[in-house]
């Protein structure tokens, strides 16, 4: 019930919801009201998340396999990329070029990705989006088998591969609106996490299955394609079910509407920026080492290949992402303990150290020190997630109170606007994040185009983490909260 009616004793006038399992259009949907949540609204929420992680969870899969495929097509008979695990800089700056393409594309299609779901609904856009993995998957296992194929075929391909960023902002979008208040944080989580272990679970399946198929044909440029094909075809049939599942149980919001206003706001707003340039540090970090990551060591390190066990485990590249997923959880938590930005300055610190120290693992030609510090660079990258991530709210809250405070505006009016510009932010910074991703990969492939060394762009990344440091100092610690210095937006109707 509403409070409203709580506090009558009146009967509610909302019919209680009741669920199915079958997907729908949904043209009534009120999960702050109690009763109706109670009713069958909280299962049919439920239902709808489980199956949005399953796709998101494919999307980041597809999104980050060119990260490990690129380490085998080398030996599969592709010239563009031979001599890739003896640092062959043509081979690397090809290989970051593939790897990087899926990033930039699925940073652009964040924001529309967003915006669809309003349009076409939930349960159509899901299994879309989760179709559109087919063409890339299948493309792939296609001319993979063909030698010939030039590059810029396997980069449309990659690019391709990028509408499986996209699917997190629809996903991201679509749970939103299934969920209460005092319940999103929770489930959005959940979603977010489901997705980011896609980078993980992918860097550790497709090496072993890439290996598996080399066992089963040869250790020769064919063995090899076949095995990239194994690893690729794989997700077919998980692709089918999400898209039957999507179809089949999902339901769709009718009264679900994109918040327009919101985002023109959020745009005009300059802590959208600033916010956008440090998840850039984060984020980007996080996706752009995600699918750099397993080139990074395979052209660093060559004696691996020595070591049966870890170039089947994919040198352990799957690591990496893995502690990044798991520690952005932490990053929110501890965020609500010290403030985020306290410790996204810390995080920020802390990443530049990991670049010196990854630095030392190259010179020192140490994989174990190597290894060490880009985990310590993942698990910081996660935790500065979570703790930017916590900022975002704070911030708009903040200026919406001193706002009213100084206009005479109802508080609460003025809290309800910045949550809303709040979210909308949260999607505007996403896609610059991720982009983040892309120039990061870009720096490591001219820094080896050009120095024949990954070390002036480490240096650079030292630099840029501090930069990012200091403009978390200037903008929201000089002060209790910085927020005085910014002008006042207009919060009331928003």
């Amino acid at each position: 019930m509403t409070a409203a009616v709580a506090a009558t004793g009146q009967q509610s006038d909302t019919p209680v919801f009741t669920h199915q399992k079958k997907g729908r259009w949904l043209d009534h949907w009120e999960p702050d009201n109690t009763e109706f949540w109670e009713s069958g609204g909280k299962l049919t929420a439920r239902k709808n998340l489980i199956f949005s992680v399953f796709a998101e969870n494919l999307g980041f899969s597809i999104w980050v396999i060119w990260g490990t495929v690129v380490t085998s097509m080398g030996l599969a008979g592709f010239d563009f990329l031979a001599g890739l695990g003896k640092g062959n800089p043509t081979a690397v700056s090809n290989a970051l070029l593939l790897t990087s393409t899926p990033t930039l594309v699925g940073a652009a299609l964040r924001i529309p990705y967003t915006f669809a779901i309003p349009k076409f609904g939930g349960r159509a856009f899901t299994a879309f989006s989760a179709a559109m993995l087919l063409i890339p998957t299948l493309g792939l296992a296609y001319f993979v088998n063909h030698p010939g194929t030039p590059m810029w075929v396997f980069m449309i391909l990659a690019a391709l591969a990028g509408f499986g960023g996209g699917n997190f902002s629809s996903s991201m979008a679509n749970i939103s609106f299934f969920f209460p208040e005092g319940k999103k944080g929770a489930a959005l989580g959940i979603n977010a996490a489901g997705g980011n272990l896609g980078v993980a679970q992918t860097q550790l399946v497709l090496p072993l299955l890439i290996t598996l198929g080399t066992h089963i044909m040869a250790k020769d440029a064919a063995g090899y394609r076949f095995g990239i094909t194994l690893s690729v075809l794989v997700w077919v049939p998980f692709i089918l079910i999400a898209i039957f599942g999507a179809l089949r149980y999902m339901d769709s919001i009718g009264t679900a509407k994109a918040d327009g206003k919101s985002y023109k706001l959020a745009l005009t707003n300059k802590h959208t920026w600033v916010m956008s340039f440090l998840y850039i540090g984060t984020f980007g970090s996080f996706i752009g080492f995600s699918f750099a990551f397993p080139t990074l060591i395979k052209a660093n390190f060559p004696d691996l290949a020595k070591i049966g066990w870890i170039t089947t485990l994919g040198n352990l590249a799957f690591l990496g992402a893995l502690v990044g997923s798991f520690s952005r959880p932490f990053g929110g938590w501890i965020s609500d303990k010290v403030g985020g930005a306290k410790m996204t300055i810390y995080v920020f610190g802390g990443m530049a150290i990991a670049c010196v120290l990854i630095m030392a693992g190259l010179k020192a030609k140490s994989f174990p020190l190597y290894l060490i510090a880009f985990l310590l660079l993942f698990v910081l990258s996660g935790i500065g997630n979570g703790s930017t991530y916590r900022m975002i709210p704070s911030i708009f809250n903040a200026e919406a109170k001193k706002y009213a405070a100084e206009h005479g505006l109802d508080l609460v009016d003025a809290a309800a606007s910045a949550k809303r510009q709040a979210g909308a932010a949260i999607g505007v910074i996403g896609a610059i994040g991720a982009s983040g991703g892309y120039l990061l990969q870009q720096a490591l492939r001219l820094s080896n185009i050009n120095f024949h060394s990954m070390n002036p762009a480490f240096w650079a990344y030292a630099g840029a983490f501090l930069v990012m440091a200091a403009v978390t100092w200037f903008c929201y610690l000089r002060s209790s909260f910085a927020v005085a210095r910014v002008p006042s937006l207009a919060y009331a109707n928003v």
